[in-house]
This record gives structure tokens, sequence and C-alpha cells, in this order.
């Protein structure tokens, strides 16, 4: 008799194993019934936001489901990140995220939960930047030259804006103080859009801004640029020169990438993966970025996961080269 219980307790075990199995194939299958969260962690209007909403669009057109941006503030984007890695991983909650989010903040913020190496399953990598340095067209420098010039003149006298500590601009700012060896004051705002804002206003004499966000200040002539972070010129902006030009070797730009929760499923992931790749050969998309600055991304959700820890390393040196001390 108790070999038989036993027998009966496994069969339904297992059969119950089945169910669960059948059921999740089931709802990887359906996926998606229902709209999806693209969390964004700076405000609208910059670089991260405007790929994000690009993306979404298209990413909605070709799931058959809303996928709508929510922007979530907050220690340079790391709120957002906390709030999509505590997610369920059913691919309904994902984040548009930089080396921002995933390889700079986790290394400057004491009280940090996220570790974008565990945390996360990539899904899509969407895109690249190059930062552009701009200034308003009442500041007296107009070369990579003169603003060094100027620093040096007066140590510590001319502000920088960034959208927030950590953030892409801010390091980028670093390593070019750093390698040019002069001393400027780091303003940080809650997002990139509110520091473009102030500088075109006057508010701050210059900073280093996502090109993409941008573009349309300097086409328009609201803003100076001096010169863009990539190691070649932009292809958008050709008489733009190159940081590189002046500083030998200098190079930053920022990439953009979606991710989901860790642990979501593989069928899930390349249901996602198949849409973002089908956004970022989309013609219209590919002008959009274009227009902005930008170059098309494209990977698997293995290689963005690879791309991500590399950049851990890479940036990490950077904060430590360049002396930046952890905040609370």
């Amino acid at each position: 008799m108790q070999a038989k219980g036993l027998l009966r307790a496994g069969f339904g075990i297992a059969l119950a194993l089945s169910f669960t199995q059948n059921f999740a194939r089931a709802q990887d299958a359906a996926y998606p019934n229902r709209p999806i969260k693209m969390l964004v962690g700076f405000g609208a209007g910059g670089g991260t936001d405007i790929v994000a909403r690009i993306m979404a669009q298209k990413m909605s057109e070709s799931l058959g489901q809303s996928v709508v941006v929510e922007n979530r503030t907050g220690a340079s984007g790391l709120i957002a990140a906390e709030d999509v890695a505590k997610s369920p991983p059913d691919g309904y909650t994902l984040m548009m995220g930089s080396q921002t989010v995933f390889a700079v903040a986790p290394r400057l913020y004491r009280k940090v939960t996220v570790d974008a190496a565990k945390d996360f399953s990539g899904v899509a990598l969407s895109g690249a930047s190059p930062l552009v340095l701009v200034v308003n067209p009442s500041f007296a420098a107009h070369s990579v030259k003169d603003v060094i010039a100027m620093a040096k003149a007066d140590p510590g006298k001319i502000n920088f804006g960034t959208g927030g500590t950590g953030t892409t601009p801010h390091m980028t700012a670093e390593l070019f103080q750093y390698t040019a060896g002069i001393k400027m004051v780091h303003v940080a705002y809650r997002g990139e859009a509110p520091a473009i804002n102030d500088l075109i206003a006057g508010q701050i004499p210059l900073m280093f801004a996502n090109l993409s966000a941008v573009m349309g200040h300097i086409k328009g002539g609201t803003l100076r640029a001096i010169a863009v972070t990539g190691a070649q010129r932009s292809p958008s902006a050709p008489d733009i020169p190159t940081v590189a030009e002046t500083i030998a070797g200098f190079a930053a730009e920022t990439w953009f990438g979606i991710v989901a929760p860790a642990g979501t499923p593989l069928a899930i992931l390349a249901k996602l993966n198949a849409s973002a790749r089908q956004a970022l050969v989309d013609d219209d998309t590919k002008k959009r970025f274009a227009d902005l600055g930008m170059t098309n991304g494209g990977s698997s959700p293995e290689e963005l996961d690879a791309y991500i820890k590399s950049e851990m390393v890479k940036w990490s040196k950077v904060i430590a080269d360049a002396n930046i001390q952890p905040m609370d």
C-alpha cells in the first residue's frame, strides 16, 4: 500500500509539473496579450527618452500591443532600474537604459541594490549616440582649445550642466577635465532636458549633451557645437570636429539598450528581440536616428548581456582614474 501511495504521489507531482510547464508554454505563446511598460530613468526630452519613444512606437506595431513609455526619475536612473529588477519576469515591464544606469551609477552610489549583471536579461541594443560639447552662443569659446584655455585661466569658475550625477554626459565631462588637466564645476539637474533649457537660457555656459537631444538646437542656432566625442566625426554633423582632434584618443558615447527582469523566459526575450530588430531596420527609424546623429544598434539578448558586463569594467576604470567619489 505504501508503494502504491508513493507511486500515486509521484504521478501527481509529474502531472502537476507537466501542467505547469504546458501552462507556461501557453502563456509564452500568447505573449503579449496586454500593454507593455517601458521604463526610462530620466525625464522626457532627454536622449534615453527620445530613443525609448521611437522604439516603443515601432515595437507596438509589430507586437500588436501598446508599448507605453513611463518616466521614473531619480538617482541617475537607478530608481527606475530597481523597479524593473523587482518586477515579475513576464515581459510586461521593460527598461530602456544606458551605460549610465547599468555600468556607471551602480559604482557611484553607496546604497545600491541593483547589479546589472545579475538583475536583468538583455533584450536588444538599440543604438548609440556620441555626445557633443555645446555652449550658449554668448559664451566666448569656439573650440576645445578655447574651453581648455579659459578653464585653466580661471580654475573652478566655469560651470557645466548634466542630467544628473553618474550620467554619461557627467562622466564624459569628468574624463574631459581629467585628460585636459582642468577643473570646472558640476551642476547636476534632474534630467538632461532641464539642463539643456538652462543652457539655452544662459544659466550655465556649457555642457556635454547627447547629440540626439541637442541636434535641433544646434541646427536652429540656439546652441553652438564645439566638438563631438566620438572617435570620428559624426556622419550627420560632419562639420563639427571631434574632441580627439585636440586631445588624442579621447572618445565617449552613450549607448541605449532594452532589458527585462532577470528570469524572463527565453521565448519572450526572443519575441521582444525580434520586434526590436524589426524596428531598427525600419526605414523611418533609420532616418529618425540619423537625424538625431545616432547609429542603429541590433544585437541578440546574449550579446547585450556580454556588452553590459564589458562596459561595467570600462567605466569602473574611468571612475577610479578620475578619482570620482561614491555618493550616498
